[in-house]
């Protein structure tokens, strides 16, 4: 039986500790009602024997202190809620107590932004993961020594795991579940709670934003260019120009600051406006690709896919209400 333990924190989101807890709580249920013996033993490990998480009117009473913990073979890490320093700071006694179960063998599984309290451990560094799409840039200026994935849903890498963001933590669930009992366990799961098994990437959910909180005016006054003037074919060399700036050392400094190269960025930016006029008007491909400053059809939608995951007419029919109602 494997010896699951929960994280109960001060200000989490109480709903993803209380799902982890009904997922695998579940399988042991399934596998009840076909004689079979429970697959997880979960208990919630908290600071103290009440625990507040991040929503009011929630109280979150633990099976188990640090003092009494026993050992785990994986230990799931919450997202936390509101003010993630202070949340960090709040739960810092539980650091050295994951530190410890993972050289000793333990699994930690962090869901959704509950990867900045992993990252604050410094068992990321040099490492893979996951989070929510919308906090990605402030997660890589805080632990620069993480590499984070864009649009990622599920991230494993050396007995660590993390999911992307939101209700994404239910497939990190199912990809654990799968792995510790079996796929058709797993399935079964999916199921059960409606949820799809085999989605691989948030990239259809995010929106893009660009990172400007950083300190290089030449370049966020690139950025804004690009964002004002995204349906005209702008190159490299007039963005350069248009700031003041050799274009060797634009391209240096527009990478470093956005993570993003210029192309990208560029496309980026171009994309968002196409997703948006996707979701709330009837244009045709071809209109859209016109409006955003694409004259190849292929190029265009190459581009759209590899960006949100999903073609053109998959995002418009999966978003734009007026198209469902036609």
């Amino acid at each position: 039986m494997k010896k699951i333990r929960i994280l109960a924190m001060e200000g989490c989101v109480v709903q993803a500790v209380a799902g982890a807890q009904y997922c695998f709580n579940t399988v042991n249920h399934f596998l009840g009602l076909s004689d079979q013996e429970p697959a997880f033993d979960v208990k919630l490990v908290g600071l103290s024997r009440e625990v507040h998480p991040g929503f009011p009117g929630f109280v979150l009473q633990p099976d188990e202190t640090l003092e009494t913990a026993s050992d785990a073979d994986l230990i799931i890490i919450p997202p936390l809620f509101g003010d993630f320093d202070h949340a960090i700071e709040t739960n810092s006694p539980f650091s050295p107590w994951l530190r410890e179960q993972y050289e000793a063998g333990s699994e930690i599984a962090s869901l959704c932004v509950g990867a900045f309290f992993l990252a604050s451990t410094g068992m990321l560094d040099g490492k893979r993961c996951s989070t929510h799409w919308g906090f990605i840039d402030q997660f890589r200026n805080q632990f620069p020594l993480v590499e984070v994935l864009d649009g990622s849903i599920v991230t494993e890498e050396a007995g660590i795991y993390s999911s992307g963001g939101a209700n994404s933590y239910w497939n990190l669930l199912l990809h654990l579940v799968e792995k510790y009992v079996d796929r058709e366990m797993a399935i079964l799961l999916s199921k059960y709670f409606a949820i799809d098994i085999d989605r691989d990437t948030q990239s259809a959910f995010a929106i893009f934003r660009g990172q400007k909180e950083h300190p290089d005016p030449e370049i966020r006054r690139a950025q804004e260019i690009i964002e004002n003037r995204f349906s005209e074919r702008i190159s490299v060399d007039e963005l350069a120009d248009e700031v003041a700036v050799g274009r060797r050392s634009f391209e240096r400094r527009f990478k470093r600051v956005t993570n993003n190269s210029v192309l990208e960025y560029v496309q980026r930016v171009k994309m968002e406006a196409a997703k948006r006029s996707f979701e709330t008007s009837l244009k045709n491909i071809n209109e859209v690709m016109w409006d955003v400053g694409y004259t190849d059809s292929k190029a265009f939608r190459t581009v759209f896919k590899k960006v949100t995951g999903l073609t053109p007419n998959e995002y418009r029919n999966k978003y734009n209400k007026l198209v469902r109602l036609n």
